[in-house]
């Protein structure tokens, strides 16, 4: 069967806290993207992935606890696993420069894979313990912020024990992520001492990959990567989402076509008897060594990618431009 990995990158907004934001309404706009009245955030998703029966793979973000302290995440991390779902390491190093203290002194950048790999090894330590003492399981999986790994990241996570990753993107290697890694790889593989499980995806035009993100993705899209991956035999199809993702850039007001494209994902996922919701404590290692080749990604269609442009365009104009009233 094929293992669907509905994954959400969860995090506070650094652009709200240099804008002067409070903790308390970062997270409710960031976390539980709460917008006129409503939450739409990983409340909703919960509610969302429970109603079908799925497993959701939230990476979190501990690192604003170097500004907040880390009282903040342990009702997060409550909310996610009392419901079954996976708590997993993400990491945005950018709050390095707001540390009361940081641990790596006056280093600062951007992404994880700005760092050294004594200097990666410290801050993935740090944030692995900051989720454990918040009371997350052993974490077992990780994610960087802007997907901006590189190979020293993957040596990192095996030197602290952590088994797979997660942040190969192939939209974003060459620029963000600097793994070492074959823009076509789709199965997991074993790198570094660790399981790379990468971002799935289509091809939307002719040599340009699309990420199986549900910003990026329209429905039709999403339900023919998960049915090719399902026909092809691929062992997982991993998906991304983030905590926010349900609502407009400005985080004012829900996005009704982002949610629909969420709950049709979890639809077609009962639907397959193929799919089975997972996440990586569900999976074996050895799928690294066992998965089928050559895989390969769903070939473009004009028609499936003109649809989306024009989704996209409707929905810019509808819930980013306000020319619509939500």
């Amino acid at each position: 069967m094929t293992a669907l990995l509905i994954t959400v990158d969860t995090e506070l907004s650094s652009a709200l806290y240099q804008r002067g934001m409070p903790l308390a309404d970062n997270i409710s706009r960031s976390i539980w993207a709460e917008a006129q009245g409503q939450a739409h955030g990983i409340g909703w998703q919960m509610d969302m992935l429970d109603r079908h029966g799925l497993k959701g793979v939230f990476f979190l973000d501990p690192m604003p606890t170097l500004v907040h302290g880390p009282d903040f995440l342990i009702p997060i991390v409550e909310a996610i696993e009392s419901r079954g779902h996976e708590v997993q390491m993400h990491i945005h190093t950018e709050w390095l420069a707001w540390a009361k203290e940081s641990p790596v002194g006056d280093r600062q950048g951007r992404n994880i894979g700005d760092f050294s790999l004594d200097d990666q090894i410290v801050l993935l330590s740090l944030a692995k313990a900051l989720l454990e003492q918040a009371g997350a399981s052993p974490i077992t999986a990780f994610r960087a912020g802007n997907f901006g790994a590189n190979d020293d990241t993957l040596r990192a996570l095996a030197a602290i024990g952590v088994a797979w990753d997660s942040s190969v993107n192939p939209a974003y290697l060459g620029r963000e992520c600097g793994i070492t890694v074959d823009p076509a790889q789709i199965s997991a593989l074993r790198m570094q001492g660790v399981v790379e499980l990468p971002v799935s995806g289509i091809h939307d035009r002719p040599g340009s990959f699309r990420p199986a993100q549900i910003c990026a993705m329209s429905a039709a899209e999403m339900r023919a990567g998960l049915r090719h991956a399902a026909r092809e035999g691929h062992d997982a199809f991993t998906v991304v989402t983030h905590s926010f993702e349900m609502l407009s850039r400005d985080r004012e007001r829900p996005n009704a076509m982002v949610k629909a494209r969420f709950a049709a994902l979890c639809q077609e996922a009962v639907r397959l008897p193929q799919v089975r919701g997972a996440g990586f404590r569900d999976l074996s290692p050895a799928i690294a060594d066992t998965s089928p080749t050559p895989l390969t990604r769903v070939p473009p269609s004009q028609v499936r990618t003109g649809l989306r442009l024009a989704q996209q365009a409707w929905a810019t104009w509808r819930y980013e431009h306000r020319l619509v009233p939500a």
